[in-house]
């Protein structure tokens, strides 16, 4: 079993800080909003909470057999061998997208079904499943 983390660059970055620093600017410009009524800080804190679950549960795992893929509420598994092509360094902007950043990868199985993640090192991942799969056609 290998764990591969996903690379976190680009968008989710700034709005993580984004959703950090909201409630801090707002706390410095009027700081009686907060103290006379807290509930205020719950329409803000649910999309922090949120980020920050994707932030860092986002992980690809290679086992058994199989690639499993998490993040957050989006999990999966991928049977290795029903793996028929993976596009590598392509961003894909609908579907099902447990990634953090860009010039991932596009893995494409069964019939027509596809799965966008990105992980540190796409090489590695690449190559760990070509290990398991030798006919997955690399685009």
């Amino acid at each position: 079993m290998k764990i591969y983390k996903a690379k976190r660059k680009g968008l989710i970055n700034y709005l993580l800080f984004g959703a950090l620093v909201l409630p801090i600017v707002i706390f410095i410009l009027d700081k009686n909003t907060f103290a006379q009524r807290p509930i205020l800080l719950m329409p803000l804190a649910g999309p922090l909470i949120l980020l920050i679950w994707i932030y860092f549960d986002t992980t690809y795992k290679v086992s058994d057999g199989n690639l499993y893929y998490r993040s957050a509420f989006l999990r999966g598994k991928i049977k290795i061998s029903s793996i028929r092509e993976i596009a590598k360094g392509k961003t894909k902007w609908s579907g099902i997208k447990p990634a953090l950043s860009t010039n991932g990868l596009i893995v494409k199985f069964n019939k027509y079904d596809e799965v966008y993640i990105a992980p540190e090192s796409n090489d590695e991942l690449v190559n760990d499943l070509l290990k398991q799969n030798s006919e997955i056609s690399i685009v």
